[in-house]
């Protein structure tokens, strides 16, 4: 096969996943760019997102300041970006260790009646606290830091992601194959990980995009009340707490971090819809 004909053939497949899934694909290609700017913030802007300049202040945009500055002279589309770093940090890092800790003890819950009788206490009692009320009692008696944020964060997405892998352990362990495994004497251990896990890859993949999105804006919303990540660290919830006292007189202060936060957050929850529909058989299968 020649290297054309293999490139056109590459090409092809490449067009027919992004028809068939364009959803996904609309909001990967937003997500890559937001992480892009966030990643590349020094070369885009080449501003200290921490330089003050009262000269400046509260100017409206402009070629030298594209989305102005704030009250302090400090440029809002270098603190934006900077600020996308924490909270894509937050998103992720939370994302991952809620849904790690999550199929854990959701495997736990769901094959073990013992484990699963207190696992699942545990949760319940932390589902019936509000989140954010949660998050902010979980913050307030640590320091604040980034690293409190996500632990703050994590405890409250975990019990999503448990109550997901146990239904499925449970709906799983009485399939045929299963049963047989454990006539045959399969060790549990096996069982689990042969036969059990791969079934909870596709919902948890679906799953962790949401509870990045609700990271995201968890996140926010506890710098915003200022109980997130020191007030020195920029994120999008704090320069919006700082900005919403001259809303009226400078808008763009609280407007830009504002828009980044929700585009970010429509991506990721675009991103999570397109999972399901492409890992959901029954979905895949109508279309």
């Amino acid at each position: 096969m020649s290297s054309a004909t293999y490139r056109d053939i590459v090409a092809g497949n490449a067009g027919y996943f992004v028809r068939s899934n364009p959803t996904l694909c609309f909001g990967g290609v937003i997500l890559l760019l937001v992480i892009a700017s966030a990643v590349f913030a020094e070369a885009l802007v080449g501003v200290d997102p921490l330089e003050i300049n009262p000269l400046n202040r509260m100017k409206p945009p402009s070629a030298e300041h594209w989305f102005g500055t704030d009250m302090f002279g400090r440029d809002i589309l270098s603190r934006t970006l900077h600020g996308g770093r924490i909270s894509l940090l937050v998103g992720l890092v939370v994302s991952a260790c809620a849904t790690a800790s999550g199929l854990t003890l959701g495997l736990l819950a769901g094959y073990n009646r013992i484990a699963d009788a207190l696992v699942m206490r545990v949760m319940d009692g932390l589902m019936s606290i509000p989140a954010i009320l949660l998050a902010i009692a979980l913050t307030a008696v640590t320091n604040a830091s980034t690293g409190t944020v996500i632990f703050a964060i994590t405890v409250v997405e975990l019990p999503r992601v448990v109550r997901l892998v146990r239904s499925v352990v449970l709906s799983v362990r009485e399939q045929a194959y299963v049963e047989a495994a454990v006539i045959a004497g399969t060790r549990p251990l096996k069982i689990v990980v042969k036969h059990i896990l791969p079934n909870t890859i596709a919902p948890l993949t679906v799953q962790a995009t949401y509870i990045c999105a609700a990271a995201i804006l968890i996140e926010s919303l506890l710098s915003f009340l200022g109980a997130g990540t020191p007030p020195e660290i920029p994120s999008w919830g704090n320069i919006m707490a700082e900005s919403r006292i001259y809303f009226q007189l400078a808008p763009w202060m609280i407007l830009i971090p504002g828009v980044f936060l929700a585009v970010t957050v429509l991506a990721v929850n675009l991103m999570g819809d397109g999972l399901r529909d492409l890992l959901d058989p029954r979905l895949s299968g109508t279309r």
